[in-house]
């Protein structure tokens, strides 16, 4: 017999699973993943089959892309391994931003 702790992941998962998939089920999937500290420094949607993630900071953003093969194990394990086949972390608007912009270059230095 397996002790109600260790079993309630697996139901919550098999529940999970045959769930409809919606934005509140990704969001639930993501922060049991992640764990809550992550999850507030993340923002996902699901673009197709592949996971939206935007970052606070690019230390976050890193974080994510480092532990993303274990990430993605555990999506699969609560949304099934069909819902979401990828990963993809954009770092914050302020840095899209810094990218965008034209990069000027003096030349006398």
């Amino acid at each position: 017999m397996k002790p109600l702790h260790a079993a309630v992941p697996g139901a919550v998962a098999e529940l999970l699973k045959q769930a409809p998939l919606s934005p509140g089920k990704v969001d639930f999937a993501w922060k049991a993943a992640v764990g809550p500290t992550l999850q507030r420094a993340t923002h996902v949607r699901l673009d197709g089959h592949v996971l939206q993630v935007d970052t606070t900071s690019l230390q976050w953003g890193r974080e994510v892309m480092r532990s993303s093969p274990v990430i993605l194990r555990r999506l699969q394990d609560f949304l099934g391994t069909h819902a979401v086949t990828a990963i993809h972390v954009r770092p914050p608007e302020s840095e899209r931003a810094r990218e965008r912009r034209p990069r000027t270059v003096n030349p006398e230095r």
